[in-house]
């Protein structure tokens, strides 16, 4: 919590650092970016959001030129989302502005605690992800 709170993801109105969109739209960018485009209920899935909120994020997304939302071929009540060329090139700024933050961050810590966080983190992650 104190990790959340520190970042300031609690807030609701929280944006990426230097873009104006929402953390919720900057993570369904970064699950977005892959090839074959996913379905709105594989990003319901992987965001852990309700397929009516993703909905709503989808259209928001596709409203600012970054997703179009396109009918599956194989099943055509299902949609894809498929990231434009600006949501493609919105989500690599963004990239860079983690990594920046994160560069910043480690050098902020010494060799050790760097080393803990790198084995502890995805520890933590691969824990929550089981007993959720």
């Amino acid at each position: 919590m104190d990790l959340i709170r520190a970042t300031g993801l609690l807030q609701p109105d929280q944006t990426v650092p230097g873009h104006a969109l929402p953390m919720s739209q900057a993570f369904a960018l970064h699950e977005l970016d892959t090839d074959p485009p996913l379905s709105q209920r594989d990003l319901a899935e992987r965001l852990r959001l309700e397929k009516s909120t993703v909905s709503r994020l989808a259209a928001e997304l596709e409203r600012k030129g970054l997703l179009a939302r396109e009918r599956d071929p194989a099943n055509r009540r299902l949609y894809r989302l498929r990231l434009t060329d600006d949501g493609r090139a919105l989500h690599a700024r963004m990239a860079g502005t983690f990594h920046d933050r994160y560069v910043r961050w480690a050098a902020a810590m010494t060799r050790a605690e760097r080393d803990a966080l790198l084995t502890g983190l995805p520890a933590l992650i691969r824990a929550v992800r089981h007993t959720h």
